[in-house]
């Protein structure tokens, strides 16, 4: 039987075996994030009530299905969500300053210069009738008071860092003259350009062949160990998660559900969310028997108000549970023989867990 504690989602961090962490380490903190985007029906809340933190050098992952919120919680950070949709809530405080406070002008500064991001579509992000070069000079240029000349220096020996080939020739080079594998290193080039802070990487690996996933993970790693920035990478991916972030945070319909060191997590999940979704992976540390599971129904619908515990339809616990049904879970703490997790969830260490074993 695991030990539960109640705890306050506005303010708790990452749970674990570590030390406690001061405030100078705390790099990001989110407190009660809310993202509305208007419907003809009425606004939708994409992003309810998120409270989180990243300290330096982190790796975090933020996993769960496509439709969770993972994304627009991330444009949310960086102020990148359009109308119709708003940030109604919350405060994004990075190194103790509140972002939401920054005007537009302001947020640019910070934007590429202490919070960077990689893109899940790197071709999209580029634009196809500039060259690499002059783009990556325009990136350098925006954040530094430095020549042109020197800027394309920079450019190039970025360029080989990351591992593109005559980097220097390269430069003039077209986006599409660039491999898949080859664009997503020149996105990550353009998020090493001014050292940032905090990386942010929207499913970096989606659509990479294994090899490139290796490189551009040896790449994200190199931002961490090497330049001391903090990386939160969103991905469904939890087989990149195992091996490679410290830390993980579960969505579902906009929430934050479960909290936990990545190795606790895929020993003892805490949620039944979290193990349905570790079901869906191919385990190479345990012997795979019939086919891999899926998750049935789907996440609910946003334009209808939530009552309960949001997963409660899709539960294999809670499914038909009158608590479940009518009232919604406090974020509790559970104690494991692994370490301690954060879980939204009546049940969260009440039951065996064995199961996911």
């Amino acid at each position: 039987m695991k030990d539960v504690k109640e705890t306050s989602a506005s303010t708790t961090t990452m749970p674990g075996r570590e030390q406690p962490h001061t405030a100078s380490e705390t790099l990001l903190d989110v407190r009660g994030l809310r993202t509305e985007f208007g419907t003809p029906t009425g606004r939708v809340a994409a992003v309810r009530d998120v409270s989180f933190s990243i300290r330096r050098r982190q790796r975090l992952a933020i996993v769960g299905e496509s439709g969770s919120g993972k994304s627009a919680m991330a444009m949310s950070v960086v102020g990148l969500v359009q109308p119709p949709g708003r940030v109604s809530s919350g405060e994004i405080l990075l190194d103790g300053q509140n972002l939401r406070g920054l005007s537009d002008k302001e947020m640019s500064r910070v934007r590429g210069r202490r919070i960077s991001l990689v893109f899940q579509d790197p071709m999209s992000a580029f634009d196809p009738i500039r060259t690499i070069g002059a783009q990556l000079v325009e990136s350098i240029r925006a954040h530094q008071s430095v020549s042109r000349r020197i800027a394309r220096r920079q450019a190039a020996d970025l360029l080989g860092e990351v591992g593109v080939v005559d980097a220097a020739n390269r430069l003039s080079d077209y986006p599409h003259q660039y491999s898949g594998g080859m664009r997503q290193r020149v996105l990550i080039a353009m998020a090493l350009a001014n050292s940032p802070e905090l990386v942010i990487a929207d499913e970096p690996t989606t659509a990479l062949d294994v090899t490139t996933q290796a490189q551009v993970l040896e790449l994200l790693d190199r931002l961490v160990t090497d330049r001391g920035a903090a990386l939160m990478m969103i991905t469904h991916n939890l087989g990149i998660v195992a091996g490679f972030c410290d830390s993980v945070k579960v969505m579902y319909a906009g929430q934050l559900i479960e909290e936990s060191h990545s190795a606790d997590l895929f020993r003892s999940a805490a949620h039944p969310y979290s193990r349905e979704l570790l079901k869906c992976v191919l385990r190479t540390d345990r012997r795979q028997q019939g086919l891999l599971s899926t998750i049935p129904g789907a996440l609910p619908d946003p334009t209808k108000p939530i009552h309960g515990c949001s997963f409660e339809p899709r539960c294999p616990l809670g499914k038909g549970n009158s608590r479940c049904r009518s009232i919604e879970p406090d974020l509790i703490e559970v104690t494991t023989p692994d370490g301690r997790q954060l879980a939204k969830c009546h049940f969260a260490g009440a039951h065996d867990l064995e199961e996911t074993k």
